[in-house]
C-alpha cells in the first residue's frame, strides 16, 4: 500500500486531481488508497465513494450481452435488424472521408459481434469524418448533459438517418456501438436496460452501488465532477445533486454507469473466475474468453489509432497484446473512462486494478493513470 500511495499522492497534493480511490487486488490480497476530497462538499474520499464510471461501463455492457448469448436470447452473428429495424438498410460513406451525400449500399448486415468489436460503422474516429458532428449534435455522444439525450426509440430513429462511416466489419470506430448495443439488449430481453442489467448482472455480483443513477440515500458518497480549463484550473462540471439524481431518458451502454472500486472489483473477480460469481455462475467460461481475447485485425488496430494505442480490442475493452509501455501486461483486459477512471484485470497474475477519479480525462489525469498502471503492473 505504501508503494501505491507513494505513486498516487503527488497528483493529489499538487492540486491537479481533487481526489481518488484506487484498489489493486492480487488474488485475496487487497491494497486500497483513498486520497483527497469528494468535491465541493469537502468530504474526504472514502473506499465507498461513488464515481461516474464513463467508459468503464463498456465491459459491463459487454458482459450483459454475453449473458443473453449464453441464454441463446441473442445471436452474435444474426442481423441486429431483427430487433433494430432502424438499421435494416443503412447507407455507408463511399470512403471514410466522403461527404454525407456520397454513400453506397451496405454490403452485409450489422450484427451484435460488430457492435461488441466496435466494427459496426458508427463512432468516433482517428480521421476527419462528416459523421462525427452528427453523432454529437443529434445523438448527444460525449455530452455531459445526459438528460438531454433522447430516449432509445427516438435515438435509434435519428441514428438511422446517419450513414455508417465504413462497411460493417471493415473498420473500427469508438463508442456509439455500445449505445446501440444497450438498445439491442433491452429489446432482446423485453426489459429496460437498467432493470435488465440490475437483475442479470449487478445484483448477482453484489454490485450494490452501480447503476445509471444515484439514489438519494447515497448522494453523500457521490463525487463532484470536474474538468480542467485551458489554464489547467479545475472547474466544476456536475455536482452530486446534478444530472445523475434521476434515471436518464437514454441509459447509455457505452458510458452511463456510476460505480465504486468494490463493485468493479466484484466484476473483475468474476472475470478472473471465468464467469463464476459469489453465488454461482454468471457467465460461461467461453463468454469470458471471448470478452478478454483480442478480436480485431491489424487493419482495425491501425484505424483505432490512439484509441487502441497499438493494442487489441476484445468485447467491451482493450486487450494488451504487446509490451509497448512499462505498464502493459500481455492479456491485460479493461478500459478507461473520460471521467478519469480505469479498470483492468490481469488474468495471468490474478490482478484486478481499479482507479476512480472525478476529473475529466486530460494530460494531468493521463499522467495519474500511467502512474497507477505502472504501480499495479509491478
Amino acid at each position: 500500500m505504501a508503494d501505491l500511495e507513494a505513486a498516487l499522492r503527488p497528483h493529489v497534493d499538487s492540486g491537479a486531481i481533487p481526489g481518488l480511490v484506487a484498489l489493486v487486488a492480487r488474488h485475496d490480497e487487497e491494497e486500497v488508497v483513498a486520497l483527497g476530497r469528494q468535491g465541493t462538499s469537502g468530504r474526504p474520499m472514502e473506499r465507498g465513494s461513488i464515481f461516474r464510471g464513463a467508459s468503464i461501463t463498456k465491459p459491463v455492457t459487454a458482459a450483459l450481452a454475453m449473458v443473453l448469448v449464453d441464454e441463446e436470447r441473442l445471436d452474435l452473428d444474426a442481423p441486429v435488424a431483427d430487433l433494430l429495424p432502424e438499421l435494416a438498410e443503412p447507407r455507408v460513406l463511399r470512403t471514410p472521408g466522403s461527404d454525407l451525400d456520397d454513400t453506397v449500399a451496405c454490403e452485409r448486415p450489422i450484427t451484435a459481434r460488430h457492435l461488441l468489436t466496435g466494427t459496426a460503422g458508427h463512432g468516433f474516429a482517428t480521421w476527419d469524418s462528416t459523421v462525427v458532428p452528427l453523432l454529437l449534435e443529434r445523438l448527444g455522444q460525449a455530452s455531459d448533459d445526459i438528460g438531454e439525450v433522447p430516449p432509445p426509440d427516438e435515438w435509434m430513429r435519428r441514428l438511422a438517418e446517419i450513414p455508417l462511416m465504413h462497411q460493417p466489419g471493415d473498420g473500427w470506430t469508438y463508442n456509439a456501438s455500445y449505445d446501440v448495443l444497450g438498445v439491442l439488449l433491452a429489446r432482446a430481453a423485453g426489459q429496460d436496460l437498467p432493470d435488465l442489467m440490475a437483475a442479470r448482472l449487478l445484483e448477482p455480483l453484489g454490485m450494490v452501488d452501480t447503476g445509471f443513477s444515484v439514489p438519494p440515500e447515497s448522494l453523500d458518497r457521490f463525487t463532484t465532477l470536474y474538468s480542467h480549463d485551458d489554464a489547467g484550473v479545475l472547474q466544476v462540471s456536475d455536482e452530486p445533486d446534478g444530472v445523475f439524481t434521476t434515471m436518464p431518458p437514454f441509459p447509455s451502454g457505452s458510458g452511463g454507469l456510476v460505480t465504486t472500486v468494490d463493485d468493479w472489483l466484484a466484476f473483475g473477480r468474476m472475470l478472473l473466475a471465468e464467469g463464476e460469481g459469489p453465488d454461482g455462475r454468471v457467465l460461461s467460461a467461453e463468454s469470458v474468453r471471448r470478452m478478454t481475447t483480442d478480436q480485431v485485425s491489424a487493419q482495425h488496430r491501425e484505424m483505432g489509432g490512439f484509441f487502441l494505442d497499438g493494442q487489441g480490442w476484445g468485447f467491451g475493452g482493450g486487450v494488451d497484446t504487446e509490451l509497448i509501455d512499462p505498464w502493459n501486461v500481455v492479456g491485460r483486459y479493461g478500459w478507461v473512462g473520460g471521467t478519469g477512471t480505469s479498470a483492468y484485470v490481469h488474468p495471468r497474475e490474478g490482478v484486478v486494478a481499479v482507479l476512480l477519479t472525478q476529473a475529466g480525462l486530460d494530460g494531468s489525469v493521463l499522467e495519474l493513470l500511467q502512474a497507477f498502471w505502472r504501480a499495479s503492473a509491478g
